[in-house]
């Protein structure tokens, strides 16, 4: 045992019993200067695992050049400001962010019409992926039943003689709202053509 670590008396509940509590001496917090670059890259990788960031960034990535291509195909000879595509692919990520670093614009009118609902609909699937993202991953824990609640339904099934009849009315409700939520679950995926998972 180490040497900060002492113990403390407390009152027993039983007639002649003593107990001892080990009573821990915290340390005290430091203040973090550096960010916690191990978490921040844990935070990455669920995004990346458990959300749909990466494919609906490779449909938005792909939307993005082929609007840019429509644009230079029809600006190209008319327009100064977009003579390249790397000039067209500048216009496209400026008016998918709503920077206004893309003034005039489009000077045709097949141009014009091009870059009017890639402007609108550039802005809001690129917003769309952001918060669909983070809302996917904050909302991933509460879908299903955590671990320790299952583990703790599985022990409680263990001890199931020991149990008095309020644990064991608790147990059952439990057990029947998550039995439930699976059934709910599965004629969802029935309903939209989806194969349950077995």
């Amino acid at each position: 045992m180490k040497e900060n670590q002492r113990f403390e008396d407390i009152e027993p509940k039983l007639q002649r019993a003593r107990v001892l509590r080990l009573r821990r001496q915290r340390p005290f917090k430091r203040l973090r200067i550096i960010p916690h670059i191990s978490g921040f890259l844990r935070f990455l990788g669920d995004l990346v695992v458990k959300t749909p960031l990466i494919p609906l960034l490779l449909v938005l990535t792909v939307l993005w050049l082929i609007s840019s291509w429509g644009i230079y195909l029809v600006e190209h000879q008319e327009n100064e400001q977009i003579s390249s595509y790397t000039h067209a692919l500048w216009w496209s990520f400026t008016a998918m962010q709503t920077q206004g670093a893309n003034a005039p614009g489009p000077i045709t009118t097949a141009g014009m019409i091009i870059g009017a609902v890639w402007s609108i609909f550039s802005t809001a699937a690129f917003f769309g992926v952001i918060i669909g993202t983070l809302y996917s991953y904050f909302m991933f824990p509460r879908k299903r039943p955590s671990r320790e609640l299952i583990s703790a339904i599985q022990y409680n099934l263990e001890e199931l003689e020991k149990l008095s009849i309020d644990e064991l009315r608790a147990l059952k409700e439990t057990t029947a709202r998550l039995v439930d939520a699976q059934i709910s679950h599965l004629n969802a995926n029935d309903d939209f053509g989806g194969k349950p998972k077995k």
